[in-house]
C-alpha cells in the first residue's frame, strides 16, 4: 500500500510539473462526448509548423480506420479528436542499437532529436519498435507527460494514440499506442488499437509472458470448446496451433491464419471483428436519446408518444422490442403512440429493448451478449395520466459453458440492482428450470438431469423478457 501511495504521489507531481494546454481539432464528430467513444491523437515530432501536417496525417489515420470492417459499419460510435502537441524539433531518436538484420533491412539514420513524448526507435533492441519509455523502466516520465496532456486538454478520452512524424515503419502497443507515418505504420496503429482498446491479443505468437487466455487465444486444455466454437467453420476460422520452435507457443491457439492481429494489410478476422463489436457495446449504448426522458411529465395528453433515438450501424442491424403491461406492442420501430384504450386504471409499465442483431455477431453459442433497456413507469387514472417516470438498464449477461454437460454458469451485470429472473424452457414449450440471479453474482446451475437436447433460455426483468438465448445440453 505504501509503494502504491508513493506512486501516486509521484505522478500528481509530474502532471503539476507537465501541465500544460494545446489546441485540440475534431478529425470525427458523431455526437456527444458522453455518448460516443472518444479516440484521442496526440502527436510528436511535429514542430509548430509542422502542426498541419500532423491534422493530415490524424485525418489519413482516421480515414483509414473506419474504411474497414467491423469499424465500418460502427463509424457512429466513435468521436476522433487530435491534440496538437509541438514538439522542438522533427522526428524520432534512432540512437542505432537496434538488431543488425533489422538495420541492413530498414536503414534509418542515427539521429538525436528533442520531442514532446520522447519517441525512439530501437526500444528493447529491436529497430522497429518505437516507444516512448526507451530505457524500459519509465524513468523519463513520458507517460506522466501523456496523462498530463489528456488530462488538460481532454480528459473525457476512452483512448489515446501517438502518431510520430517520422516517414520510416516503427510503432508500439501498450497503455498508449504510439505509430509512425511510414508506409503501412497506419495498419500498425490500427492493429495496436486492438490491442489496447479491444484487449485481443497477437495471432502470431506473442511471447510466453504476453499469452494469455482472451477473444482470439487460448489454451491447449481449452481447445474442445474454445471462445470462437461458434465461428468454427465460417470463413476459415478453426482451431489453429501456434507455430514456433521455442517457449510455450505449441499450447496456444488462435482462431485463423489471416488475421490483421497476426499479418498486417489483412480484415480483421470474424472472431476478432465480434470482439470489437462486444467491446463497442460494453462502452456505448445503442440508445442515445428517449422521450419523454424525464422523471415526471406533468399533464400530457392522448395519443402518448414515446420515442428511442438509435446509433445504429451501418447494417440497421438494431432490434427494438415494445411490451405493455408484459404483452407485446410493437417491434423494431423507433416511435410508439399509447391511446388511452391501452392502459389500465393504475400503474402502466411500458418497456422498449435493443440489442444488436448485426451478423457479424453470432451469439448464440457466445458467452455473453449486451441487452438494453428503456422502461416507463405510466401512472393513469379515470381522470387522466398522473405521472410517467422512466428507468434506463444496460445488461451484459454471460451464459457459460455452451454447450454445457452438468454445471451452467450465469451471471449478469447492471446499472440496475434488480434481480433477473430466468427460466429455461425445452423446446416443446416445457419450463425446466426457473430461477433468480443477483447482480455481479456467478451462480451456479445444476443442469444434469436435463436430458440432452436444445433449450431456450430466457432471462426476465420486472416480469419483462429482456433476453432469449439458446442453450445446448450434451
Amino acid at each position: 500500500m505504501k509503494n502504491r501511495l508513493l506512486f501516486i504521489v509521484f505522478l500528481c507531481i509530474g502532471l503539476s510539473v507537465f501541465s500544460q494546454t494545446f489546441d485540440v481539432e475534431n478529425i470525427k464528430y458523431s455526437g456527444a462526448d458522453d455518448k460516443r467513444i472518444n479516440l484521442v491523437i496526440l502527436g510528436d515530432g511535429y514542430q509548430v509548423g509542422e502542426l498541419p501536417k500532423f491534422i493530415t496525417d490524424a485525418t489519413n489515420f482516421t480515414n483509414a480506420m473506419f474504411s474497414q470492417s467491423p469499424f465500418l459499419e460502427y463509424a457512429d460510435y466513435f468521436n476522433v479528436y487530435a491534440i496538437k502537441v509541438p514538439s522542438n524539433e522533427s522526428g524520432a531518436d534512432h540512437p542505432g542499437t537496434g538488431s543488425a538484420y533489422h538495420e541492413t533491412n530498414w536503414p534509418v539514420p542515427t539521429t538525436d532529436v528533442d520531442t514532446y513524448f520522447n519517441a525512439t526507435f530501437d526500444s528493447y533492441g529491436s529497430h522497429f519498435l518505437l516507444f516512448y519509455e526507451v530505457d524500459g523502466n519509465y524513468a523519463n516520465n513520458t507517460e506522466s507527460k501523456i496523462y498530463s496532456v489528456l488530462a488538460d486538454n481532454f480528459p473525457t478520452y476512452d483512448q489515446a494514440l501517438i502518431l510520430v512524424n517520422s516517414p520510416y515503419y516503427g510503432g508500439s502497443g501498450g497503455t498508449f499506442p504510439m505509430a509512425s507515418t511510414g508506409a503501412s505504420a497506419i495498419e500498425l496503429a490500427i492493429h495496436e488499437l486492438g490491442h489496447s482498446l479491444f484487449d485481443l491479443k497477437d495471432e502470431y505468437y506473442p511471447g510466453d509472458v504476453l499469452a494469455a487466455e482472451a477473444t482470439n487465444m487460448t489454451h491447449v486444455d481449452n481447445i474442445g470448446n474454445p471462445k470462437w466454437s461458434n465461428w468454427i467453420g465460417t470463413n476459415n476460422v478453426d482451431v489453429y496451433q501456434h507455430n514456433c520452435s521455442s517457449g510455450n507457443c505449441a499450447d496456444w491457439y488462435k482462431p485463423a491464419t489471416n488475421c490483421k492481429m497476426e499479418v498486417l494489410n489483412n480484415p480483421f478476422c470474424s472472431v476478432c471483428k465480434e470482439g470489437i463489436i462486444e467491446k463497442i457495446h460494453e462502452l456505448i449504448s445503442p440508445i442515445e436519446s428517449f422521450t419523454p426522458n424525464n422523471n415526471t411529465v406533468n399533464a400530457p395528453t392522448f395519443p402518448l408518444d414515446f420515442q428511442l433515438s438509435l446509433i445504429n450501424p451501418t447494417t440497421n442491424s438494431l432490434k427494438s422490442e415494445w411490451t405493455l403491461n408484459g404483452s407485446n406492442f410493437a417491434n423494431d420501430v423507433d416511435d410508439i403512440l399509447i391511446l388511452e384504450t391501452d392502459l389500465v386504471e393504475g400503474a402502466n409499465t411500458l418497456t422498449s429493448v435493443v440489442h444488436d442483431a448485426t451478423g457479424l455477431l453470432k451469439v448464440d453459442n457466445h458467452e455473453s451478449f449486451h441487452v438494453y433497456s428503456v422502461t416507463w413507469t405510466i401512472n393513469y387514472t379515470t381522470l387522466g395520466i398522473e405521472t410517467i417516470k422512466n428507468e434506463v438498464n444496460n445488461f451484459d449477461i454471460s451464459l457459460y459453458p455452451n454447450p454445457a454437460n452438468s454445471i451452467l454458469n450465469l451471471k449478469f451485470e447492471s446499472n440496475t440492482t434488480a434481480n433477473l429472473k430466468v427460466e429455461i424452457v425445452s423446446m416443446d414449450g416445457k419450463q425446466v428450470k426457473t430461477l433468480v440471479i443477483s447482480n455481479y453474482e456467478n451462480q451456479e446451475v445444476d443442469i444434469s438431469y436435463l436430458s440432452q437436447g436444445i433449450y431456450m433460455t430466457n432471462f426476465y426483468s420486472n416480469n419483462t423478457l429482456i433476453a432469449s438465448k439458446k442453450l445446448v445440453k450434451n
